[in-house]
């Protein structure tokens, strides 16, 4: 562990023999940065800010935040760029946010790098230190740098025995447009490409396959995060969700839909990996192939520890 300066913000390093990450002193909780092979495959954003309607404009930064679930922008875009308060444990970085004021929310991330290996394991818990109970989920985003295409696996399994009913539904936001050349439809994965010039788009899906991908630079950063069939999830149960805009990517996944009390926590883990010298084909049966052969979902396994 030690203290660097990145984006003109005082933070900590966590490494193994793989990956650096910085995790933010300042602000918070706040992951900005992911360091393989000398390069930052997060997004740097330290200027853009979006307007909140009650307070000072929130700070995106860069690099991975928790929200809770819905966007309701007065809550949503509650500015974080107060002290986080940090603690290190062996391999462990835990950095926990003041309370919100309004609503009493408190949200934790905490990071833990197994050795030897491109993974990273992210535990986010959101905290109601408030007097009134908040209906939410736990809400991970993760910002990418463009040039890249998100790889979004669709569900295969039947629903039924006879393959009669359907098995997978799509998410649009209203700012999408359909028949954008950025969204490459699959039959059994959907591609978006971060080389959008203006606007935005932004697709969700439910995600019983359990990962996101991102391709660009020859390396693939997959993220994974467990899913609740029987769960109640916002947005039309998309579960899993890829917003696109021209300064970046974000891959983001959601926790079910809690009732949390005060006094109650909630927990959403992600388990992150990353492939090098990875060569992305848009022709799904070669795809399905090449996922095969690097065991993609192989450290699944961290989610349940």
């Amino acid at each position: 562990m030690a203290g660097v300066n990145l984006l003109d913000l005082e933070c900590f390093s966590l490494k193994n023999e793989s990956i650096t990450l910085f995790v933010a002193k300042e602000v918070g909780p706040r992951i900005v940065a992911l360091i393989i092979d000398g390069e930052n495959i997060f997004a740097e954003l330290p200027d853009l800010t979006i307007d909140n309607l009650d307070s000072r404009p929130f700070h995106f930064w860069g690099g991975h935040r928790l929200w809770y679930a819905p966007e309701i922008p007065e809550r949503t875009y509650t500015p974080d760029d107060k002290l986080a308060v940090l603690e290190i444990n062996g391999s462990r970085l835990t950095s926990t946010q003041i309370p919100e004021r309004k609503s009493g929310i408190q949200k934790t991330i905490s990071v833990w790098l197994p050795k030897n290996r491109p993974i990273v394991v992210v535990d986010h818990t959101i905290t109601n230190k408030g007097q009134e109970t908040i209906d939410c989920a736990p809400w991970a985003i993760t910002q990418l740098k463009p040039g890249g295409t998100a790889i979004l696996p669709l569900n295969r399994a039947y629903a039924d025995h006879h393959g009669l009913q359907p098995n997978r539904s799509i998410v649009l936001w209203p700012y999408t447009d359909m028949n954008s050349s950025h969204i490459r439809w699959g039959n059994r994965y959907l591609f978006v490409e971060a080389n959008m010039k203006e606007g935005a788009l932004k697709v969700g899906f439910p995600n019983p396959v359990g990962w996101l991908a991102y391709y660009r630079n020859h390396r693939l950063f997959v993220k994974l995060a467990s899913y609740q069939a029987d769960a109640a999830y916002y947005d039309y149960s998309a579960s899993s969700q890829c917003y696109c805009n021209e300064q970046f990517l974000e891959l983001e996944t959601l926790g079910p839909q809690v009732a949390l009390e005060p006094g109650m926590s909630v927990g959403h883990k992600e388990v992150w990996e990353i492939f090098r010298d990875f060569d992305l084909s848009l022709d799904e049966k070669v795809l399905d192939r090449s996922l095969d052969k690097i065991g993609i979902a192989d450290s699944s396994s961290y989610l349940s520890g």
